[in-house]
């Protein structure tokens, strides 16, 4: 599979001209180092990148890099025996649009040690309507499970639901055989949250929680978008032994808290840090989302669709708060 001379990448610059970021011509040798050369087909838009490409938040550590922490593609080129020009492969997080070129690309060489070979069961399309959101749902589940989490618990309750990460962990514990409760501040999206698997849905602005130390526990345990009060709160309904998996902080990135929850129901708080996970646990992931745990609404979640020229005005609206559901980019002409 012959490689185009020059390309096509959502470049993102700082230097002394100032921060700006656009679509531009490179050539596949200015890429970051790496074993596997892929052709992309599809990206996401995570608010990660959104913050990266307006120059919002500091994401990037070095300058210029292309944009994207996740991609997915066919392999043209690999010095790894491993994989072999044809594979379709995807990556997310490891370094993508922050230390190494990323997915807004036409094309991208990625370390051979990050590359994750598509499961069967899953299309590029698919594995990057998931991407870094459901990646890091699943990982959720995966760790909650890991720690003895199980539906005899009690419901989950999954703040920030209408988010990316929100919808998609909706979706993936209903699957997996949990009652999910979604916790969520947009009533007018009760009935979509239903169609994803949530049992019930509880507007965030009616919710009365308590504010002791304990409370009545109500919830098996919790996956958490928001961070803050919000978190404080649900560590203290949460019943003996389950956990709470901390995955976001829309709201607080605070903690005020007592050991209570801890120490007298033996409540778990996991921290879960999706991008520097270890390749064993990110290819047993990526197995459960092809297999038992996949989405079984991904079509509608996906929202939008952009392209490399269309990456602004997307970013814009995620920052205004006027996104819903996953943003696929789609790079190739077609997949």
């Amino acid at each position: 599979m012959p490689v185009a001379s020059n390309f096509n990448a959502f470049r993102i610059h700082s230097d002394d001209a100032g921060y700006r970021a656009g679509v531009e011509s490179m050539r596949a040798d200015d890429l970051s180092p790496g074993e596997v050369l892929i052709k992309t087909a599809y990206s996401s838009i995570n608010y990660k990148d959104a913050l990266a490409g307006t120059g919002k938040g500091k994401i990037l550590r070095r300058f210029p890099l292309n944009g994207g922490i996740d991609v997915a593609g066919h392999v043209v080129e690999s010095s790894d025996p491993g994989f072999k020009e044809g594979d379709a492969v995807l990556c997310t997080g490891c370094g993508l649009s922050e230390t190494r070129d990323g997915g807004y690309a036409e094309y991208a060489r990625l370390k051979s040690e990050w590359t994750i070979p598509l499961p069967q069961g899953l299309s590029l399309r698919e594995s990057m309507i998931l991407g870094t959101a459901g990646f890091t749902a699943a990982l959720a589940l995966y760790r909650m499970r890991d720690n003895r989490q199980a539906p005899q618990l009690g419901p989950i309750a999954v703040t920030g639901a209408t988010g990316g990460v929100g919808m998609l962990a909706v979706d993936i514990f209903s699957r997996a055989g949990f009652e999910v409760h979604a916790i969520s501040g947009k009533p007018e999206r009760t009935d979509f949250l239903k169609t994803l698997g949530a049992r019930a849905v509880l507007d965030r602005r009616e919710l009365d929680l308590g504010h002791h130390a304990l409370e009545s526990a109500r919830f098996g345990g919790v996956v958490d978008n928001a961070g803050g009060g919000l978190l404080a709160q649900l560590l203290a309904c949460t019943v003996p032994y389950g956990n709470v998996a901390s995955i976001g902080l829309a709201a607080d990135s605070r903690l005020d808290t007592t050991v209570m929850p801890f120490i007298i129901r033996g409540v778990s708080l996991l921290g879960i840090a999706s991008a520097g996970t270890a390749r064993d646990i990110r290819e047993a992931i990526w197995q459960h989302l092809a297999s038992d745990w996949k989405p079984a609404h991904l079509d509608t979640i996906c929202t939008r669709e952009a392209t490399l020229d269309t990456l602004p005005e997307m970013f814009d609206a995620m920052l205004a708060g006027q996104s819903f559901g996953r943003t696929l980019v789609r790079v190739a002409a077609a997949s």
